[in-house]
């Protein structure tokens, strides 16, 4: 198993069989042998892995190597794509999301997604996009959803720049708060954990350091775990870092030891530039 040097309430045990006991920490997710196929193609092979509560976790390494998917995997997105097929478990509050009587619907309202592009919904204004996912969960309460707007709003730090014009169409907005606004329509529900794929990788460094921010706002109430090709993004955003190359786990440890001091050859080869 591959954890964070400070994370497991377990024994860590090296390839070389070496073993140390980390300190405790609670953990979000407890990924066992995971393996995701889509139709013959193996895109991510015996993955194990424990994911820090509270906390932000970066998935870095180079194209095609499984980040996507592998992020997918934690609240079931990746079941929409035809043929797909999973072994192993991901083990969500101790229960594994993919257990015959899980309701797919009900984990992704748990745990939330925000896509690489924003998508908010073209026919819908800023204040229905964002309140969209609480009325299809059959919320019809005026004043709950007056508060719960705001407050997401606020939390996606997109309130003070959009509160006069909530009637406008979401897609009016500019690309940052398109983005901004996809988020606050993802914590409206308050799930328990927001999974960001490439949340700034079409935005300007002015849009992509308020998401920044924002991601580091957002992990004191919510796990958050990003996909990310920019390097230098998951050393200032992330707490933890785990890199997968060819679909494989290959180093999961505090984003620190990861970029000063790795374990692997191979992440030490990515982090400088050697490959990737």
């Amino acid at each position: 198993m591959i954890t964070p040097v400070s994370l497991p309430q377990q024994q860590v045990t090296s390839d070389s069989g070496s073993a140390d006991v980390a300190p405790e920490r609670p953990h979000a997710f407890a990924v066992e042998r995971l393996s995701i196929f889509y139709g013959e193609k193996k895109a991510i092979e015996d993955v194990t892995l424990t994911i820090p509560s509270k906390m932000i976790t970066a998935i870095i390494g180079p194209s095609g190597c499984g980040k996507s998917t592998l992020l997918r995997s934690l609240n079931r997105m990746h079941e929409l794509v035809p043929n797909t097929r999973i072994e192993g478990k991901v083990l969500f509050a101790g229960k594994d999301i993919y257990a015959p009587e899980v309701d797919p619907v009900v984990i992704r309202r748990r745990i939330g997604m925000v896509f690489q592009k924003s998508n908010p919904f073209p026919t819908m204004s800023i204040a229905e996009n964002v309140l969209v996912g609480l009325k299809l969960n059959g919320v019809r309460d005026r004043a709950f959803l007056r508060e719960r707007l705001e407050q997401s709003l606020r939390m996606a730090a997109l309130w003070d720049e959009v509160k006069d014009d909530l009637h406008k169409p979401g897609i009016s907005l500019s690309g940052g708060q398109q983005q901004r606004l996809c988020i606050a329509r993802a914590v409206a529900v308050e799930p328990e954990v927001l999974l960001m794929d490439e949340p700034a990788s079409a935005l300007d460094p002015i849009a992509t350091a308020k998401i920044e921010e924002l991601i580091h706002e957002l992990s004191s109430n919510y796990t958050v775990v990003i996909v990310t090709h920019n390097m230098q993004q998951a050393g200032r955003c992330s707490d933890y870092t785990a890199f997968l190359y060819l679909g494989r786990l290959i180093e999961f440890a505090s984003t620190t030891k990861i970029f000063t001091n790795p374990s692997e050859r191979q992440t030490e080869d990515y982090i400088t530039g050697r490959f990737g």
